[in-house]
């Protein structure tokens, strides 16, 4: 390992600079170790989908890269979140929903977690269903069907470290 350095002297100060120079070897196991360690991060996403094959359809999606927590209901989630707000990153949220729909379950949440990206699904594009749906709290708001791209461009948005290579 090679080590250069320089000396500024100030008046009574003297200060001493290092500048290290690495072997290759070592640079590329350096940035092999940063990658592995962002392929290891898989962040806990919270799905709220009553319909079974949407569920499927976002697990095939995103289920490689991250945790996922099914819940089927409003209700559901809500109890999830309680259970898991320590290690769940975001939330995929439908809006049409059996007991509690997405949009309540959204402000029960909000009132406990402000930050923690809710991400709502509809299958109505309709600017009021979206303008709805951002007043409750959601961060974002994707029509059905959802697609790959759509998808993990989103969460890509809200979690930085997540990479789909």
């Amino acid at each position: 390992m090679k080590l250069r350095y320089s000396v500024i002297l100030l008046k009574n100060n003297a200060i001493l600079l290092f500048f290290i120079s690495l072997p290759r070897s070592i640079q590329k196991a350096k940035a092999m170790e940063l990658e592995n360690s962002t392929n290891d991060y898989r962040p806990l996403i919270l799905v709220a989908e009553d319909d079974e094959s949407n569920f499927k359809l976002i697990k095939a999606i995103i289920g490689k890269k991250c945790e996922i927590m099914w819940a089927k209901n409003g209700e559901e989630i809500v109890s999830l979140f309680k259970e898991n707000r320590e290690k769940a990153e975001a939330i995929l949220m439908d809006i049409k929903m059996p007991i509690m729909n997405g949009l309540d379950a959204t402000e029960h949440i909000r009132q406990e977690e402000k930050r923690l990206p809710i991400i709502m699904q509809t299958a109505y594009a309709f600017t009021a269903d979206r303008e709805r749906a951002l007043e409750c709290g959601a961060s974002e708001v994707l029509v059905k069907p959802i697609t790959m791209n759509a998808l993990r461009t989103c969460l890509s948005r809200y979690l930085p470290k997540l990479m789909w290579q």
